[in-house]
């Protein structure tokens, strides 16, 4: 059991340190050489840091331990949030919350903690009849977000393009970069790839020989892949801070990153998730 313990400490590590130090990095570094707005970069960091849990939740739902990656879900979104208010209160950044469109989409991220507690409090049977409904409330969240920053961050979007035209950011090598971060993006996809396949047989041997429950490990899965959320949630609003933009650029960021993670986690990955169990695992 020490050894399985091990691995999975090991593994779960790997798959954060390359989702911090390369995956993540790799992300931002693509969506800036694109001049992309701060929604469009968190939408993209938003996708970066779910793809730990789009491992260990394929990973869990290949092995059968379905509960796992329900509790994976809730536990990552939860501590996604945590993470957010604790880098928006010690960057003190707490006024931006009085835009409308930062609101609304705290509103989004409180429902996707709120629905995976009512299916387990509610006993809920995870089949394949959840699916459709949740490709429907994906689609609703990205509506009202796009929709709402639209209407109360067009000025700050229109400030931001301004000041990045004036400063001339756009460089001639750009083109060359960009293929440069997309190869890396595959390789590191590649790498996540193996290290998600040990961590599920790991999952499995800790699961069935040792009598560890799934909620335990869906918690523990849950910690381990919210870190490079956290990572980023700070790099964010510490970025605008240092290029002297408006402060809010960085906590729009931020928020974007949280949604996108958090309606990624509960809607997208965990259909995948529940495709996997109901079609190949079972």
């Amino acid at each position: 059991m020490f050894i399985e313990i091990i691995k999975f400490i090991v593994y779960s590590g790997l798959i954060v340190l390359i989702s911090k130090f390369i995956l993540v990095k790799t992300l931002r570094k693509l969506a800036e050489s694109l001049n992309l707005k701060p929604k469009t970069v968190g939408d993209v960091a938003g996708y970066a840091t779910s793809m730990p849990e789009l491992l260990t939740i394929c990973a869990s739902s290949f092995n059968g331990l379905i509960s796992a990656s329900i509790l994976n879900v809730l536990s990552s979104n939860v501590i996604n949030l945590i993470q957010y208010l604790t880098a928006i209160f010690l960057n003190k950044n707490q006024k931006a919350f009085s835009n409308k469109a930062i609101k609304v989409d705290i509103i989004l991220v409180l429902i996707t903690i709120i629905i995976p507690i009512i299916l387990i409090y509610l006993k809920i049977e995870v089949n394949i009849s959840i699916v459709p409904m949740f490709i429907i409330l994906y689609l609703l969240f990205k509506f009202l977000n796009n929709n709402v920053h639209k209407l109360y961050l067009q000025k700050e979007d229109e400030i931001l393009e301004k000041q990045i035209n004036e400063e001339g950011k756009w460089e001639r090598n750009n083109k060359n970069k960009i293929i440069k971060y997309v190869t890396y993006l595959l390789f590191t996809g590649v790498l996540l790839f193996i290290v998600g396949e040990a961590l599920g047989n790991t999952l499995e041997n800790l699961c069935n020989q040792f009598g560890i429950s799934q909620a335990i490990i869906g918690i523990l899965l849950g910690f381990i892949t919210s870190i490079p959320e956290l990572i980023t949630f700070f790099e964010s609003q510490k970025h605008y801070k240092k290029q002297k933009y408006d402060e809010i650029l960085g906590v729009v960021e931020a928020t974007n990153n949280l949604l996108t993670s958090n309606i990624l986690n509960l809607f997208a990955i965990q259909s995948i998730g529940i495709i996997i169990y109901c079609f190949i695992a079972v």
